[in-house]
C-alpha cells in the first residue's frame, strides 16, 4: 500500500480531465481544486460496525483517498494520504457508511479524486465532538469508550483531530462537506442534541474558516422500526428536523436499510454499501460538480508594483479562481471602513488625511502583492503604520518564504495613535522578477497606508525630503502660514513649503518647480498641517 506525503499529493490527487494524472507538486504548489475532501465523524455506524467483505469492500478505489487520523499499521503517519480502504477509523473496525459514500461520489464525478477525514468513536454522545465539553464528559466516561477516543489523542480530543488534519488537508484540496452519523447514544440527550450537533459542526467549520453557507452537511437516520432498530423514534423526531435547526444541512433516511441480525444499532455490509450511496446521491445536490479550472490572483490595477517603489496597502492583488489563488484573508466579511473602496472584499479599507488605509488588522489576516523587482539584492522596507497598541505586529513574505520577523508597529517613529502615521523599516532581499509579497498580521489592531522599498540596505527612506529641494521651497512661516507639500502621483514627497492658503501654496509651486524637479504630468499639494481635515489638490505642474 503506498502512502503520499503533502508534497507528492499532486501525482496521487489531482485527477484532471481524461482521468490522467499530473507530475508530484512542489511544496509551494496551490491546492488542486478537483480534490474533493470530506469530513466524516460521529458514532458506530460511521466508525466502521459492517463486516468488511474480503475482493469487495476493501478493493482500492484509484481515485478514493483518505487522510490518516489515527496511527495503525497500514496507515502509520497522522495527516498522510493513503488508499481509503476499510478499516478507515480505528485499527480493527469494520465497514463504514463512508466507505461507499467516497467510492460512489468518486464514480460519480470522473475528474475528481475524493478525500475523507475519518474521526468516529462507536458509543459515544455528541459531547465528545464539543470541544468545550470533551474532557467533563471522558472524565465519567467508561474505560473502553475513553480509550477508543484517545485513538485520536492522548487527551481523546476528536474535535482537536479533526481540525488538525483538516488544516493539512486544505493545504492539498477542497473541503466540500460533511457527513455525520450519531444518535443511539443521542437519544438519552433530550432536546440538547441538536443544538450540540449544530454547535460541533460549527465549531469545526469557524477552526478552518470555512462558512456552513458552502459546506453541506448530511445526517443519517437510525436503523429503522421494520429491521427492530432501537432508537427509530430518534430519527422521526431529531435527525429528520435537523435542518429545521442547521442551516445547509440535509437528511439521509435509512429506510428499508436491514440490520446485521446481532443487535439493535448496526447495519449489515450491504446495507451500510447502499446507506454511502444515499449519502452520495444526497451530496451531489448540494455541491458544485463542475471541473474547475484554477485561474491565478491578478494586480489590482493591471500591473505589478514596481520595485524599488511604493506598494499601497489598499491595493491588493484581485482574487483569483479556485482554492489556492486568494489574495487576501479577512475573518469577518464585515467592512468596517464604509468606504465602498474594494467593496465586496471586506477588507477594512478608512478613508484618512493620506488617502485610503487598510485597518481594523486581525491577527491570522493577510493581504498579497504582485511585485516586479527590477533588480535582486539588498532593499530597505518603510511602512506607515499606526496604533496606539503596544503589542501590534506584521510580518512580511515573497512566495510564501518570510523576509522579515515580526514587526513591532509600537516602534514607528512618529505614531503613537490611529491618528498619527509613522514608519517602521527593516532590511529585507528580493529576489529579481515578478514575486508575490505577503502581509501577515501577527498581532491585532493596527492601520497600515503603504509599503515602500529603497535600493540597498539602511537605504534613506525616499519620503524624506532632498536637501537639494529644501531651500526652493522651505520658507520661515509666519503666524498665520501652514505647511503643505508637494507630492507625485505614487505619494512621494517632492518637496515642502509655508503658505498662508492653498491658492498660495499651488502658485508657489507652479513658480517655483524646475523642470529638473518635477519633469512633468500631475501633482497633488496637500496641507500637511496633520489634521484630519486636510485638504489636498491636483496640480498640472507642465506638460511634456
Amino acid at each position: 500500500m503506498e502512502v503520499k506525503n503533502l508534497s507528492q499529493i499532486l501525482a496521487v490527487a489531482c485527477g484532471i480531465l481524461g482521468g490522467t494524472l499530473l507530475v508530484p507538486m512542489h511544496a509551494q504548489a496551490a491546492p488542486d481544486p478537483n480534490f474533493h475532501i470530506y469530513i466524516a465523524y460521529g458514532q458506530s455506524n460511521m466508525a466502521g460496525a459492517g463486516d468488511i467483505r474480503r475482493g469487495v469492500d476493501d478493493k482500492e478505489h484509484e481515485r478514493y483517498k483518505m487522510f490518516a487520523t489515527t496511527s495503525c499499521t497500514k496507515y502509520p503517519t497522522v495527516g498522510e494520504i493513503y488508499p481509503a480502504v476499510p478499516p478507515m477509523f480505528h485499527c480493527g473496525e469494520g465497514l463504514s457508511v463512508a466507505d461507499w459514500f467516497g467510492r460512489y461520489l468518486a464514480d460519480s464525478l470522473p475528474d475528481v479524486t475524493v478525500g475523507i477525514i475519518p474521526v468516529a468513536v462507536g458509543g459515544t454522545k455528541i459531547e465528545l465532538f464539543d470541544k468545550d465539553k470533551y474532557a467533563s464528559y471522558l472524565s465519567t466516561a467508561e474505560n473502553w469508550l475513553v480509550n477508543w477516543a484517545k485513538d485520536y489523542g492522548s487527551d481523546g480530543n476528536a474535535y482537536a483531530r479533526i481540525v488538525e488534519v483538516a488544516k493539512k488537508a486544505q493545504q492539498v484540496g477542497v473541503i466540500k462537506g460533511i457527513i455525520f452519523h450519531q444518535g443511539e447514544s443521542g437519544a438519552m440527550n433530550g432536546n440538547n442534541w441538536q443544538q450540540e450537533v449544530k454547535k460541533s459542526r460549527d465549531d469545526i467549520l469557524k477552526a478552518l474558516n470555512l462558512s456552513s453557507d458552502t459546506v453541506p452537511f448530511l445526517a443519517g437516520g437510525l436503523e429503522d422500526r421494520a429491521a427492530g432498530g432501537c432508537c427509530w423514534s430518534f430519527t422521526d423526531n431529531n435527525i429528520k428536523t435537523l435542518p429545521n435547526v442547521m442551516d445547509n444541512t440535509y437528511f439521509v433516511s435509512s429506510e428499508g436499510l436491514k440490520g446485521n441480525g446481532k443487535d439493535s444499532y448496526h447495519f449489515s455490509s450491504e446495507s451500510y454499501q447502499e446507506f454511502g450511496r444515499r449519502y452520495a446521491e444526497e451530496m451531489l445536490k448540494h455541491i458544485s460538480t463542475v471541473p474547475v479550472e484554477p485561474e491565478p490572483q491578478t494586480p489590482f490595477k493591471g500591473g505589478a508594483f514596481e520595485i524599488p517603489g511604493k506598494v499601497e496597502a489598499e491595493n491588493f492583488d484581485v482574487p483569483g479562481k479556485g482554492a489556492g489563488n486568494d489574495s487576501y484573508k479577512e475573518n469577518d466579511a464585515e467592512d468596517r471602513g464604509k468606504t465602498n473602496y474594494r467593496e465586496g472584499t471586506g477588507v477594512d479599507i478608512y478613508q484618512k488625511a493620506t488617502g485610503y488605509v487598510v485597518g481594523y488588522n486581525q491577527e491570522g489576516e493577510w493581504l498579497e502583492y504582485t511585485l516586479n523587482v527590477k533588480e535582486a539584492g539588498d532593499y530597505t522596507m518603510f511602512a506607515a503604520v499606526a496604533t496606539d497598541n503596544a503589542t501590534s505586529s506584521f510580518q512580511l513574505s515573497i512566495d510564501g518564504e518570510a523576509i522579515t520577523e515580526a514587526i513591532l508597529v509600537s516602534k514607528a517613529e512618529g505614531s503613537g495613535s490611529f491618528d498619527d502615521f509613522g514608519k517602521v523599516k527593516a532590511n529585507v532581499t528580493l529576489p529579481a522578477g515578478e514575486h508575490i509579497l505577503r502581509m501577515t498580521v501577527t498581532s491585532s489592531w493596527f492601520d497600515v497606508d503603504y509599503f515602500q522599498f529603497a535600493k540597498g540596505k539602511d537605504a534613506s527612506d525616499p519620503d524624506d525630503v532632498p536637501d537639494y529641494i529644501k531651500p526652493a521651497f522651505a520658507t520661515y512661516a509666519t503666524e498665520s502660514e501652514s505647511s503643505f507639500a508637494l507630492l507625485d502621483v505614487q505619494g512621494r514627497v517632492i518637496a515642502v513649503m509655508q503658505a498662508k492658503n492653498m491658492h498660495e501654496a499651488v502658485s508657489k509651486v507652479k513658480n517655483s518647480v524646475t523642470h529638473d524637479i518635477a519633469s512633468g504630468g500631475i501633482y497633488f499639494v496637500i496641507s500637511n498641517s496633520g489634521t484630519k481635515n486636510q485638504q489636498r489638490k491636483k496640480v498640472v505642474i507642465y506638460e511634456k
